[in-house]
């Protein structure tokens, strides 16, 4: 009887903002849609559904929905519309400025959005300390302190790369973590935001 290997359990990184965000959106929509499909009258209510079958995918999509996670094997990058699945040895880089990004060996670009960057927090991260009165501790314990607080104050997007960039650079080259690269577009959610798409389309057409 053979055994599966273990796979190593995930590191997951999503964005809380995107996440508070897409459920206060979700909340009013969902307020504002069951109004008019309770209240409306005439092609209110059809309207109404049209517009919560479209905007709610969307929604989901941009906000909930992202999400990145790594194991000892493998990235997988879940955005909007798309999943997709990297094995360490596929991964070329990180990419980071205004946007987090993963390249692989083919040079295809796939954004982290899960991982978005701040400039605000990226800024606040790098200014300075406040000078600390020399008290009983010698320069060496000063500058060991300051170095250790120079790596807490990283961003915290930056924080989770460099959490990334070390998953890859040491499981790159293992048995396991080869394999080519795998895309699958979300059809659960590109398919009922172009139903609603068109139903809302048809709806304004017929007046």
């Amino acid at each position: 009887m053979t055994t599966r290997p273990r796979t190593s359990p995930d590191r997951s990184y999503r964005s809380p903002a995107g996440i508070a965000g897409g459920v206060v959106l979700l909340a009013v929509g969902a307020w504002l849609g069951a109004d008019a499909l309770i209240s409306g009258e005439g092609r209110t209510p059809w309207l109404a559904l049209a517009g919560l079958l479209l905007a709610v995918p969307l929604v989901v999509a941009f906000t909930i929905r992202p999400a990145v996670f790594g194991n000892e094997d493998r990235l997988r990058v879940r955005n909007p519309f798309r999943d997709i699945t990297l094995p360490w040895g596929s991964v070329a880089t990180f990419r980071s400025g205004y946007s987090n990004e993963v390249l692989d060996e083919a040079g295809t670009k796939y954004q982290l959005w899960s991982i978005p960057v701040s400039l605000r927090a990226r800024r606040k991260a790098q200014r300075p300390a406040r000078p600390r009165p020399q008290g009983r501790r010698g320069r060496e314990q000063d500058a060991v302190a300051e170095a250790q607080e120079q790596v807490v104050r990283r961003a915290p997007a930056d924080h989770s790369m460099d959490e990334l960039r070390e998953l890859h650079e040491s499981r790159a080259a293992a048995p396991a973590s080869q394999g080519a690269p795998a895309v699958r577009w979300a059809y659960e959610i590109i398919a009922p935001a172009v139903a609603g798409a068109v139903l809302l389309v048809v709806l304004i057409a017929l007046g």
